[in-house]
């Protein structure tokens, strides 16, 4: 859904310009240093960038799933990292609050993450609960106005620089399964928060995850989002669901990217007297991957609209996230194969890409994760026809 097609293209043709002239030459530097510079980040609030899908009644742009992916394909054709520093705050950070939070919720936080003024990570994943999201034993136990949540959460996204967590905690221990969980607003400045040293990974430097452990964490009974116990697992499904799309458009962004640089260096590169491009070979590469690459847009594209249209989308979301990531792989792998030995050294970002990308088909549930979802709703909306 394009709300207005010309201020949309315009949003989208600023993003691209900034990631084209601004972004793309500061990649060596980022992963050098394993940090965004923080006058890139000021740079994003001031552009609106952290705002991109909180309502416009909150300072936000309010993008529809649509508009989102648009500006998603442009952003995403540079590294990974620095979409990661809007990411969690644009999608599963704050979506929680939008979907579910109450109005004063809302008025309350909304505002200071469509500034980015405050950085939301979503601190669901715990060392014995990833996938089995289910099964998380963090707790929030209720004692008076506040609840008291004690538990370790892993590898979140941007909790170094986090000004809030949205929370998930077991708020009934007797309830074992989904029913127990709730959700929660967690100032990340609140006593008995602490962070384990941060994560040594295999790509997207720059991108900063670690443990969050909550010791003792007195949490006003106002921060239960939504005002309800109980409703947290519905949620983060919800929240999981729209971001596994965002995450597709990054995968397909990333991929031609890595297509565009492959293709310039098909044509640059000589060997036996003429570019390598003209081998059939070489284009037999190319072509499947801008094939795979416009199958997954189309898919990312269709759900996306579908989202809009107020459709379910659970299914199709974990259908656009398996297929663009493992997509995003192979187009990766092509790359270094067609870069050849070149591929291999640091001086062309290729192989950069290619561990960076490797991250796409684990977080926000994995392939297989997403082919258990695919394979379950495909036979519970079977049974139920």
């Amino acid at each position: 859904m394009i709300r207005d097609e010309d201020i949309t293209q315009a949003l989208v043709e600023t993003v691209a310009r900034y990631v084209r002239e601004r972004l793309v030459p500061l990649e060596h530097q980022v992963a050098d240093e394993d940090r965004i510079p923080p006058e890139v980040v000021q740079e994003m609030r001031e552009m609106g960038l952290f705002g991109l899908t909180i309502p416009e009644a909150h300072g936000g742009l309010g993008l529809t799933m649509e508009e989102e992916v648009r500006v998603l394909l442009e952003l995403g054709k540079t590294s990974p990292a620095f979409r990661s520093v809007i990411g969690t705050t644009v999608g599963i950070g704050s979506q929680g609050i939008v979907f579910d939070g109450t109005p004063e919720q809302q008025a309350q936080w909304l505002p200071k993450l469509a500034s980015g003024e405050m950085i939301a990570s979503f601190a669901l994943t715990e060392p014995g609960a990833g996938s089995d999201a289910a099964s998380l034993r963090t707790t929030a136990i209720k004692d008076g106005d506040h609840y008291v949540v004690n538990g370790t959460k892993r590898y979140i996204t941007n909790a170094p620089q986090a000004g809030l967590f949205t929370l998930m905690a077991r708020t009934d221990p007797a309830i074992k399964g989904a029913g127990g969980v709730s959700a929660f607003i967690v100032d990340a400045k609140s006593p008995g928060i602490s962070l384990g040293l941060p994560d040594r990974k295999m790509g997207q430097r720059g991108a900063h995850t670690c443990d969050v452990i909550f010791e003792n964490v007195r949490v006003p009974a106002a921060n239960l989002i939504g005002g309800k116990e109980g409703q947290g697992f519905k949620m983060a499904m919800r929240v999981l669901d729209k971001g596994r799309i965002h995450i597709a458009a990054i995968c397909v962004a990333v991929a031609q990217r890595l297509l565009a640089d492959s293709l310039a260096y098909a044509a640059e590169r000589q060997q036996f007297g003429q570019a390598i491009g003209d081998f059939q070979l070489i284009q037999a590469m190319l072509a499947d991957s801008k094939t795979e690459i416009y199958a997954a847009e189309c898919m990312v594209m269709d759900a996306a609209r579908r989202r809009d249209s107020g459709r379910p989308v659970a299914t199709e979301a974990a259908c656009c996230k398996l297929f663009a990531s493992e997509m995003c792989g192979r187009v990766a792998d092509r790359a270094v194969q067609i870069f050849g030995g070149a591929g291999y050294m640091a001086e062309y970002g290729i192989e950069r890409f290619y561990r960076d990308v490797r991250l796409f088909r684990l977080y926000e549930g994995t392939s297989q994760i997403m082919q258990t979802l695919i394979g379950r709703n495909l036979m519970r909306e079977v049974r139920n026809s």
